[in-house]
Order: structure tokens, then C-alpha cells, then sequence
């Protein structure tokens, strides 16, 4: 076959690929079974993919989830969620933030394999810390995103200065809670302690330029106050929106945000 023929072979190979939704379980660096699901959309042609990375107890079939990716996908040519590992039907156990960083890093590998030049990352609560640390870890690599924006995302780790986030610790570091965990969240946390710590989300902020940041947090966030947001948007050249009557996370983010967020992302 000459070259020109296996060029239009490729082209049209890739055209199959992206013109139908796909699910598939992605293989991570270190060898976890990660479920995902591409979905074509009619954003335009040349904005970047975009992939969604859930918060803790998420998963790619929850509700809030398939909502953002539909919204997201008004200005995307394409949008890839996934289940963190521990989450859904994806393999391992939750680290919390840690080794997530390669389920996202397999799927942003994905969307650049079925032919997506750019690729943007959204990441809510928990995913937030993910895309803001993992746009840091891999700039430059070809897992490395062209956009990035983190929703609802902490700053700093082991925060407990609200109720919410000391319940969260108690499911995360007690046996009983585990099992709360795993039967009525269906979410398996690994038991080991981290080891060593992985960067904190506001050092992981200054590596990531110059991909563009933009940091969103609601006013009415249970989970984090507003000192967290403030504090990512001052570590570096980051974009900050304060969203006024905004809870938590991919279940609190309204279409009109949702909308606006890809947007911004189709700009970048």
C-alpha cells in the first residue's frame, strides 16, 4: 500500500472511530482496569475533546456525570468520561486523589488516540485535585492537557473544617467507614496511608502554566470554603470564578455553569 493510501486508510479509520459512542476499559500506567465512554457531540470540529474526571463516590453512570457531559458536549467535538479507579466498574481501589492521576492520564491518552489533537480536562471536588495535579505531573507528555479547569477542587489535603469533610475522613480512615464506604457508596478505599504524600493541589498550580486554568468554586460549597478557590487562583496564572448560590461539585453545577464552562474551554 503506498503512503498516500495508507494516509486516507488512517483518516478514515479515525473518522469510524469518533463517529460513534464507545465504551471501553483503558489500562493505567501502573496496570488498574479503568472504565470509559467516548460519545461524539456536536461542538465544533476544532475545539478540544473534552474529558470529565467525577468527584469521591462518582462514577461515569451517575446521573450528574452523563448531565455534565451532555452540556459540556454543546462546544466539544467529543467527550470522554471515565470511572476513577475503585468507582463503577473500574478496577483497584480509591486513593483519594494519589494514583488517580494515571485514570485520567489513560484517558486523556484515549481521546488523543481516536484522533483529538487538543483535549481539555474538567474535574470536579475530588477530580479537581486530579486534573489540577496531573496537568502538572504530565505537561509536555502526550497525556498532557491543552486546558484544564477543576470545580469545587480543594487546595491543601486532610481538611476537616467542616461537617462534611469530617464525615468524609471517617469513611476514608476507619474500617467501619470503609464499609460504608464500599456497600452504600459503592466506593472501595484502599486502607494504606499514602506514602509519600502527593503534591498538594495549590503546588501542583504553579507547574501547570502556560495550559490555560480556570478555577471554579460556589459561594454555598459545604465541603470547601472560599479560601481554597482563592488560594489556587493565587498560586498561579489561573482564572477564577466565584459562582454565587453554588453548592458542590458535578451535583450542584447548573446547566447555565456547565454551558459557560465550555465555552471557556472551546476559547482555550
Amino acid at each position: 500500500m503506498s503512503s498516500e493510501a495508507e494516509s486516507r486508510f488512517h483518516m478514515m479509520d479515525v473518522s469510524s472511530l469518533t463517529s460513534r459512542p464507545r465504551r471501553a476499559m483503558l489500562r493505567t500506567a501502573d496496570g488498574v482496569r479503568v472504565e470509559a465512554v467516548y460519545e461524539p457531540s456536536p461542538g465544533p470540529a476544532d475545539a478540544p475533546a473534552i474529558v470529565v474526571a467525577h468527584g469521591f463516590t462518582g462514577s461515569v453512570d451517575r446521573p450528574a456525570v452523563r448531565r455534565a457531559a451532555g452540556v459540556l458536549g454543546r462546544h466539544a467535538p467529543a467527550v470522554v468520561t471515565f470511572s476513577f479507579r475503585g468507582h463503577g466498574g473500574s478496577g483497584g481501589r480509591s486513593t483519594l486523589g494519589d494514583r488517580e492521576v494515571q485514570d485520567l492520564a489513560a484517558a486523556v491518552r484515549w481521546a488523543r488516540g481516536l484522533g483529538h489533537a487538543r483535549v481539555a480536562t474538567v474535574g470536579f471536588s475530588m477530580g479537581g485535585s486530579v486534573v489540577l495535579r496531573q496537568a502538572a505531573l504530565d505537561r509536555g507528555t502526550d497525556a498532557g492537557p491543552d486546558a484544564v479547569a477543576a470545580v469545587s477542587a480543594p487546595a491543601r489535603w486532610y481538611y476537616r473544617g467542616t461537617a462534611p469533610m469530617r464525615r468524609l475522613h471517617w469513611v476514608v480512615t476507619r474500617p467501619a467507614g470503609r464499609l460504608v464506604g464500599r456497600y452504600g457508596l459503592r466506593t472501595r478505599i484502599d486502607a494504606r496511608p499514602w506514602d509519600p504524600e502527593p503534591l498538594p493541589p495549590v503546588a501542583a498550580v504553579p507547574l501547570i502554566a502556560p495550559v490555560p486554568l480556570l478555577v471554579v468554586h460556589g459561594d454555598r460549597d459545604a465541603y470547601f470554603p472560599l479560601d481554597h478557590p482563592r488560594a489556587l487562583a493565587a498560586a498561579g496564572d489561573a482564572e477564577l470564578w466565584l459562582e454565587p448560590g453554588m453548592g458542590h461539585a458535578e451535583n450542584a453545577a447548573g446547566e447555565e455553569l456547565l454551558d459557560r464552562l465550555g465555552a471557556w474551554l472551546a476559547r482555550r
